[in-house]
C-alpha cells in the first residue's frame, strides 16, 4: 500500500485497503473555524465525543470587522467553555489561520487522519498526516462522534531529484507541477523521493497546501528525520509515521528534477494549466501585491520578501500587504528584522488572517484592480471585485513587482547569484 492507503486502513482498523473502497475512520484531530460558528453556518451540537481531539482557531475574520463576525465568535467562545475544549486559538498571540497553527503546533499527527471544514487542509499532509476539508455535516459527524468516512482514490507519485536554483521557491513548483501536469481530480498525491530532505518544512507545506488546487484528495509526504523531530519538539502525543511499501501501486509514478524548475506565474482565473514564463507577462502594471495565507505566510517566505525589498521603495501607487500566517510567525519575523524592512520599504503588516487571500477584509480588491499574490487562489473574484485581475507568484516575485511597480522577476533585488 501507499502511505494514504496505509493511514486510512490503520485508522479504518483494516489489514488493508484499494482504490474504490469507502471506509469509515477515526479522526484523530477536528479543526473548527471561526466560519464554522456563523448562525448560518452553525448546527446545534449536543456532544462532543472528545474534546482533546478537537481544536478551534478564529482565522478567517480576525479581529472581527462586522457584527456577524463578532456574533459568531461569541458563539464559539460559549461552545469551547461548554464542551471543555482547551486547544482554543482565539484573538491574541495564540491565534494565526488554521492550518497553519496546525503545522505551528504540530496537530497534524504523522500517520493519523485530521479534518477541518476549510478547503486547504491538506496542507498537514506536509506532516505524513491524511489531513482533508471536509463539509459542515461531516465535521459534525467527526466533532460528535470521532469518525468520518473517505472514498480511497488512486495515487499519483512525486519523486524529486535534482535542486533547486537559488531564487526558485516551492511556490514555483507548485506552479510547475499545475503547468506540466494539471489537475488531480479524484487522486491523491504523494511525494518522496532523493531529493525531498533538500526541501525545508515550509516549502512542504506551500506544497501540501497547494494541492488542494490540484483538485488532489489527499496530499502527503514521506516522513524524515527532520519532520520526526520538528513534531516531537512540538507535541507529546505519540504517533506512527508511515512510509510506502515496496510494492506499493499508484496510478503514475513521476521523477520531477528540482533543477529545471524557474521562477513561474500563474496567469488570471484559474491556476490549474495556466503557468506561464515571468518573461511573457514582465512589465504588466500592478496595483496591489500580496504574500500570506497559509500557503506563503510562514517565515521563510517574509525572509525572502524582506530580503528582496531591503534597500528599496514599494513603488508610487501600488498597495504592498504582508500577513503573516499566525502571530508567532509575525512575532519571529519582528525579532529577526524582517517586519522593519518591509514597512521601511513601504509594505503594510497585518495581523494573521484569511483577510485578504479570501477578498473578506485588509486587502479587498477593486473594480479593475490589477493584484499579483502569493497566496492560495487567484480565481475571478477571489480576492474583490469580479472585474480585478489576479496574478499568482512566488513571494520573491511578489516583493520584486511591488518595487518595480510591474510584474517582473526577484533575479535584479537578490543579493548575490539568482536564478
Amino acid at each position: 500500500m501507499n502511505i494514504v492507503e496505509k493511514i486510512l486502513a490503520r485508522s479504518a482498523g483494516l489489514p488493508s485497503v484499494v482504490p474504490g473502497d469507502v471506509v469509515f475512520v477515526d479522526v484523530e484531530t477536528s479543526v473548527l473555524f471561526d466560519l464554522t460558528f456563523y448562525a448560518e453556518h452553525r448546527t446545534e451540537v449536543l456532544h462532543v465525543h472528545d474534546p482533546t481531539k478537537v481544536v478551534i482557531v478564529y482565522d478567517h475574520f480576525i479581529p472581527a470587522p462586522d457584527v456577524a463576525a463578532a456574533e459568531a465568535q461569541v458563539y464559539g467562545r460559549a461552545f469551547a467553555k461548554k464542551f471543555g475544549i482547551e486547544r482554543f486559538h482565539d484573538v491574541g498571540k495564540d491565534q494565526g489561520i488554521s492550518h497553519v497553527i496546525v503545522a505551528d503546533r504540530a496537530y497534524s499527527l504523522p500517520g493519523t487522519v485530521l479534518v477541518n471544514g476549510d478547503s486547504h487542509t491538506c496542507g498537514g499532509g506536509a506532516f505524513n498526516c491524511a489531513a482533508r476539508g471536509v463539509g459542515g455535516p461531516d465535521m459534525t459527524f467527526a466533532i460528535t462522534t470521532g469518525q468520518t468516512w473517505f472514498r480511497v482514490s488512486e495515487t499519483v507519485r512525486y519523486d524529486f531529484v535534482g535542486r533547486l536554483r537559488p531564487g526558485v521557491s516551492a511556490k514555483d513548483i507548485f506552479l510547475y507541477i499545475a503547468g506540466r501536469w494539471g489537475a488531480h481530480v479524484n487522486q491523491n498525491i504523494e511525494y518522496g523521493g532523493p531529493s525531498m530532505s533538500t526541501l525545508s518544512l515550509n516549502a512542504r507545506r506551500t506544497l501540501a497546501t497547494m494541492g488542494t488546487e490540484l483538485s488532489a484528495d489527499f496530499v502527503i509526504f514521506e516522513p524524515d528525520d527532520l519532520l520526526i523531530d520538528y513534531v516531537r519538539a512540538r507535541n507529546p502525543e505519540p504517533f506512527e509515521p508511515q512510509w510506502p511499501d515496496a510494492d506499493a501501486l499508484y496510478a503514475d509514478r513521476r521523477t520531477l528534477d528540482l533543477s529545471e524548475v524557474v521562477p513561474l506565474v500563474a496567469l488570471p482565473d484559474a491556476v490549474v494549466s495556466n503557468s506561464v514564463s515571468i518573461a511573457s507577462v514582465a512589465g504588466q502594471r500592478i496595483d496591489q501585491a500580496f504574500i500570506g495565507s497559509c500557503a506563503n505566510g510562514m517565515l521563510e517566505d517574509l525572509a525572502a520578501a524582506a530580503n528582496i525589498v531591503a534597500g528599496h521603495q514599494v513603488a508610487p501607487g501600488v498597495r504592498f500587504i504582508v500577513t503573516p500566517g499566525s502571530q508567532a510567525i509575525y512575532r519571529e519575523a519582528a525579532k529577526a528584522g524582517y517586519v522593519q524592512t518591509l514597512m521601511e520599504a513601504g509594505a503594510i503588516v497585518t495581523t494573521a488572517t484569511c483577510g485578504a487571500c479570501i477578498g473578506g477584509h485588509m486587502g479587498v480588491l477593486g473594480p479593475n484592480e490589477v493584484c499579483i499574490t502569493a497566496s492560495t487562489r487567484n480565481f475571478k473574484g477571489r480576492m474583490g471585485d469580479p472585474s480585478a485581475r489576479i496574478f499568482m507568484a512566488s513571494p520573491s516575485t511578489v516583493a520584486a513587482s511591488a518595487i518595480a511597480g510591474h510584474i517582473v522577476g526577484a533575479a535584479d533585488f537578490i543579493p548575490g547569484d539568482a536564478a
